[in-house]
């Protein structure tokens, strides 16, 4: 017996010493003994999932367009791309994106963004938008039905004809108040009559698979009333999705028309409706109390959050409602000389060359400095629930000319928060010591959790790295992560840095910090359309 004993135990230590070596040989060189069992693997990655928590090193094996597994055992694929001291996370998502264009997600692959939504201002003709996409799109991309285009075609009888999207924004803007000298779309009050022709254009839309409703009424406060809002939420409602807004009075902070008390009419609306809700760039004066409102209304069972983008500038057409000097100055305290810059030269405006430009092209987009918002930033950065939203702005050229996919990122002309919000909140998170799952969390899950609980079945298998979620990945280094975009010209658009690899729909979108000509982009679009 001593002997058969000794015997046993000779051949376990052998045994022992075999799995040993094959385990220090399978993390030396992951998948040697797996088999060629996935498409890609994504080995020796710090692994964060917001959702279960998950903050590990793990391999992700990757196979067609789903995330197969995560393991902490050896994976072998056809390519195996070692992220040793990477962070793997959920593909980023971007709600506020206004250069829907190939250019525009070519700056936002590199920023770790893998789908790209215009929530805000939205398009018409959806139909056409999205068949435009289908297969030749680098990331997943949807759009709400717009508010705004809806009044543009009904209040000042603009055609509008094929899919339009806020890439045109500008000229459309332009072209509504000069065909008569005044832009209906901002300050007509609609007719018993036209208000009924807005909404069927609008549950046309809901119909075509818009994503909800999208309102920039914080430009057409002078026309659209709290009826009108009403009745327009009330149907988005109606088909089981939200309203996202740029609301009423944004930025304001004198009474009677404070920003909080435009967010606190939308979200009332909501409440009323049980609905879905979204307030846009919720980063300016009295977003801390709007902030306590969402919670509150999260607590009693509402799908209410907020988005926002890290900057102190913001931009928009300089002939817009809130930037008129009368608002603007007054409600923030600025002057032009530091306040409302030409992106195309960097200099900023005097009052005569304002009223100027203004009156020969009112859709021109120029940057804001919003200078109080400083003081926020960094507690942006830490807020529940709240997600990142560009508001990254149509992708043209110093002479107004749109981008194209082979176009240098130094010839971009706008606010770079266009090419570098992401990898900004990333940077910032570093530099103020956020925990990273929460700074995943603003950039990927919490849009795809509220948007997969707003009537978008798709959202709910983005946001997350489990298995059998679409391998939407974005692979970063969490120490130099970084954004390079800035104000001065020729800087604008220059992409981030830090992000080698981004995977859409599992494919290798950004392959070594270049962007591949791969279009595997998918549509988001909502359930229930014909």
């Amino acid at each position: 017996m001593d002997v058969n004993l000794q015997q046993s135990e000779n051949i376990f230590a052998a045994c022992l010493g075999r799995l040993v070596v094959l385990a220090v040989c399978t993390m030396a060189n992951p998948g040697a003994y797996a088999g060629e069992a996935y498409d890609l693997v994504i080995a020796n990655g710090r692994v964060i999932d917001p959702e279960t928590k998950l903050d590990a090193e793990r391999n992700v094996g990757i196979k067609d367009d789903r995330i197969a597994i995560v393991t902490d055992a050896a994976l072998s694929g056809k390519r195996v791309i070692d992220a040793r001291g990477l962070v793997v996370a959920p593909g980023f998502i971007d709600t506020h994106v206004h250069g829907q264009t190939q250019f525009g997600s070519k700056l936002r692959l590199r920023d770790g963004v893998t789908t790209t939504l215009d929530m805000e201002v939205g398009g018409i003709n959806l139909e056409a938008w999205y068949e435009s996409r289908t297969g030749r799109w680098p990331t997943n991309y949807g759009v709400t039905v717009s508010h705004e285009y809806v009044r543009m075609k009904v209040l000042d009888a603009l055609e509008m004809d094929g899919p339009q999207d806020a890439q045109t924004i500008g000229p459309l803007r332009a072209e509504a108040e000069q065909n008569d000298g005044a832009a209906g779309f901002v300050e007509t009050v609609p007719t018993e009559e036209q208000l009924a022709e807005m909404l069927a254009l609008v549950k046309q839309e809901l119909d075509a698979g818009g994503l909800g409703l999208g309102s920039t009424i914080g430009y057409m406060i002078d026309g659209v009333t709290t009826n009108e809002m009403w009745q327009l939420q009330k149907l988005a409602a109606s088909y089981g999705r939200g309203t996202y807004s740029h609301v009423r009075f944004l930025g304001n902070n004198l009474p009677p028309s404070e920003g909080t008390l435009g967010f606190s009419e939308a979200l009332g609306n909501a409440l009323a409706l049980g609905a879905p809700f979204m307030a846009v760039h919720d980063n300016n004066r009295g977003w801390q109390e709007n902030e306590e409102k969402l919670a509150s209304a999260r607590a009693q069972g509402l799908n209410a959050w907020a988005e926002y983008y890290p900057y102190i500038s913001g931009s928009g057409p300089i002939g817009s409602a809130f930037l008129r000097p009368e608002v603007f100055l007054k409600q923030w305290g600025a002057s032009y000389e530091d306040s409302l810059m030409d992106p195309a030269t960097g200099e900023f405006y005097t009052q005569a060359r304002y009223e100027q430009k203004r009156a020969e092209d009112p859709g021109y987009m120029i940057v804001a400095f919003l200078h109080p918002r400083r003081q926020w930033l960094s507690q942006w950065l830490r807020r529940p629930h709240a997600t990142v939203g560009s508001d990254g702005m149509p992708t043209t050229d110093i002479h107004g000319q749109p981008l194209n996919w082979d176009s240098a990122y130094e010839n971009f002309v706008g606010h770079p928060r266009t090419a570098g919000s992401h990898a900004r909140v990333l940077r910032m998170g570093r530099e103020h010591n956020v925990d990273l799952l929460q700074s995943v969390s603003q950039l990927s899950y919490w849009s795809a959790f509220h948007l997969g609980n707003a009537g978008i079945e798709s959202m709910r298998e983005r946001g997350r790295l489990q298995a059998g979620m679409i391998a939407d990945i974005t692979v970063f280094d969490p120490n130099t992560a970084t954004d390079n975009a800035a104000h001065q010209l020729g800087k604008q658009g220059l992409p981030s840095s830090g992000i080698p690899y981004v995977f859409v729909s599992g494919k290798l979108a950004v392959d070594a910090s270049q962007v591949t000509e791969t279009f595997a982009g998918k549509p988001i679009r909502a359930n229930r359309y014909r």
